[in-house]
């Protein structure tokens, strides 16, 4: 466990978000064009959901669940892989699509920057059929991946569960997951369902491409507007906390020697999550995240450390 947080109350977060295979490739230096690139390489378990969810369980929230869809070929070792680290899984098997995937490279020059290759696989297949209201049965808090907008049948699984949560009184949170994909989907589009959210988590990137301002205090303040509680995170930088049209809080970064930021905005979210559970105010737990943020850059992969992580076999 990592430097955990007091569970003060009772109660479940549930995450609904992506399941998917990471193959890290670290590279020093630009990517030879037409020949080889020397590079290490392993394969891990990943996904923006379950690493939130990994991240959560090792922040010391008790009871972390996770809803997601992974095809046959892995979903043994991704359903072992989340137990190991401490979350209870409810995986759907995908009849046809492989699990998803995800080539992660990283130059291992001192900002440790990352560039995703993305196969969602079964990932964003996730339907309406898979939902089920009993999921949030006891649950505190619920936690939908961005990543689930960006496909019909897992859009619909997130306005499923978002209306379910809003009916029982249940908080939800979400994180945008990509700038990219988030302008395939539309500002529009994601804007009008971020209406029903309780906290919105984008990156700095994101928070100024969904409002169209090029300051992210100014951004994190406008989107506050919409969602009450807006926490922006910008990694270095560390964390923006803004409610109600105005920035609460700047958090400072933990100090890191980074060695791969893949996964570490969902270190973050994971983090913070698991300190709202246990009953912190928001800027407390934005202390959490960005600790958790650090541990993240500073090991390569995008789940938490723990003894003997397994690579898939």
């Amino acid at each position: 466990m990592g430097a955990g947080v007091s569970t003060g109350r009772a109660g479940a977060l549930l995450v609904v978000g992506d399941v998917i295979t990471d193959v890290v490739a670290r590279h020093r230096g630009p990517l030879a064009a037409g020949t080889d690139t020397a590079a290490a390489i392993r394969t891990l378990p990943g996904g923006a959901g379950a690493n939130v969810a990994c991240w959560a369980a090792d922040a010391g929230c008790p009871d972390v669940r996770l809803l997601g869809r992974v095809g046959a070929d892995t979903a043994r070792w991704h359903e072992r892989e989340l137990a190991a680290a401490g979350v209870r899984p409810r995986l759907v098997v995908d009849p046809e699509a492989a699990t998803g995937t995800v080539i992660c490279l990283v130059d291992t020059g001192a900002a440790a920057e990352r560039t995703f290759l993305t196969d969602s696989g079964a990932s964003l297949r996730l339907e309406p059929a898979d939902w089920s209201d009993a999921l949030l049965d006891g649950v505190a808090r619920l936690h939908l991946s961005g990543y689930l907008l960006f496909s019909e049948p897992s859009r619909a699984v997130a306005g499923l569960a978002l209306a379910a949560a809003r009916a029982r009184g249940v908080p939800v949170s979400l994180d945008p997951a990509s700038a990219g994909f988030l302008l395939g989907l539309g500002m529009d589009r994601f804007l009008a369902f971020a209406e029903g959210l309780d906290v919105l988590l984008p990156s700095r990137d994101e928070a100024c491409l969904l409002t169209g301002l090029s300051d992210w205090a100014d951004a994190a303040a406008k989107l506050s507007r919409l969602v009450p509680l807006v926490v922006a995170k910008s990694g270095a930088r560390g964390a923006l906390v803004a409610r109600s049209g105005s920035v609460l809080a700047r958090v400072p970064a933990a100090p890191a020697t980074p060695r791969d930021t893949t996964g570490a905005g969902d270190a973050f979210t994971g983090a913070f999550l698991a300190a709202l559970v246990a009953g912190a105010d928001p800027v407390a737990a934005a202390e959490h995240g960005c600790r958790a943020g650090a541990r993240a850059v500073e090991q390569v992969g995008a789940r938490p450390p723990r003894p003997r992580a397994g690579e898939q076999a």
